[in-house]
């Protein structure tokens, strides 16, 4: 906001700089080349650049509120020429009535009546046409930082509703975990529920955090690995591993839990054995490296489901870093399917 009045004094510095310069140029011009005194020589470069000046004024103004467009190109060019011409005609009036007496310098007003026309044409043509150029790039500049703020707002309104999408994702397999566990456990149900509202109360307090640290972060998959545990008990094992230097780096929150969920219903829910599934939190290359990884049977179909949460989680990590290469899977010959997330760390 600051910046276009300071620019804005600049060139008025600049053009008043240039008013000056030009005026000394035709002073000497007359006094030294064409030998008339001092006091024509002024007066004669004042009035009519003076005249120039407040035409280019005019002009510059009258372009601030008005851009020609290509078809009333031809009207900029009358006006200019115009102009040029009311310049001449008062200028060479003006001095003529001042100097009335200077039989010599009247002749030469009359003879170089043309070339004053033509000099200050061309000036005044240079003038519209730099200022032209000036408003446009200044309007090209505010509409492409519009467009700026408009794509982030929209990147940003998208990553909430992906956030927003994800939460009642997680609440609905949650309440059918619930709904199950009443009739394989009822005793169990309520320490599940329990936990399930201890990790919605979790999500609401994080809900205005778009980043948060590692420590935070397995906390809250802990959480939520606890109400699976509920469900499934001895039948699955947790084997979390971080790296001390990873503690205080940095991801996006709520984005491990889909990919542990994830994990859980390929390892598990066509099993009745006990599985591991192992989360490491790794430093690589500057990157943020978690790696899930949970076995499963090639033969057997994982149960049902929208697919949502890996899908929204590759559409957050283009939105916040442009890359769609930073969640990665695969399967081994040993029948571990392997999920890796990197997340790009600030030098």
């Amino acid at each position: 906001m600051t910046s276009r009045p300071l620019a804005n004094k600049n060139i008025q510095r600049f053009a008043a700089a240039i008013f000056m310069a030009w005026v000394a140029v035709f002073i000497l011009l007359f006094y030294y080349t064409l030998n008339f005194n001092w006091f024509i020589s002024v007066a004669d470069s004042l009035i009519t650049n003076g005249l120039l000046a407040l035409a280019c004024m005019i002009l510059s103004n009258m372009l601030g509120y008005y851009q020609p467009k290509n078809e009333t190109i031809l009207f900029l060019f009358v006006l200019t020429l115009m102009l040029a011409g009311l310049i001449t005609f008062i200028s060479n009036v003006s001095l003529s009535y001042l100097f009335v007496d200077e039989v010599t310098y009247k002749s030469f007003l009359q003879l170089s009546l043309i070339i004053r026309f033509i000099i200050v044409f061309v000036f005044l043509a240079w003038c519209a046409l730099a200022n032209i150029l000036w408003y446009r790039l200044e309007e090209q500049s505010a509409t492409q930082e519009r467009l700026l703020t408009a794509q982030n707002l929209s990147k940003e309104a998208e990553l909430n509703k992906l956030r927003h999408q994800l939460q009642p994702h997680f609440l609905f397999n949650s309440l059918n975990s619930v709904y199950a566990l009443t009739i394989m456990n009822p005793k169990e149900a309520g320490t599940m529920i329990m936990k399930l509202a201890s990790f919605l109360r979790g999500t609401l307090k994080r809900d205005d955090e778009v980043w948060v640290n590692v420590g935070e972060e397995m906390e809250y998959i802990q959480l939520y690995l606890d109400i699976e545990k509920v469900r499934f008990s001895h039948r699955l094992n947790i084997d979390v591993k971080v790296e001390e230097e990873t503690i205080d780096l940095c991801l996006p929150g709520t984005l491990l839990q889909p990919i542990v969920e994830n994990a859980i219903k390929f390892g598990l829910y066509n099993t009745a054995a006990a599985i591991t599934i192992s989360i490491l939190v790794t430093l690589e290359n500057n990157m943020l490296e978690v790696t899930v990884q949970n076995p499963f049977d090639p033969e057997m179909k994982a149960a049902g489901g929208t697919g949502f949460g890996l899908t929204a989680i590759k559409r957050r990590l283009y939105l916040l870093f442009g890359d769609e290469k930073l969640l990665q899977t695969r399967a081994t010959e040993e029948n571990m399917y392997i999920t890796t997330l990197k997340i790009p760390q600030k030098q």
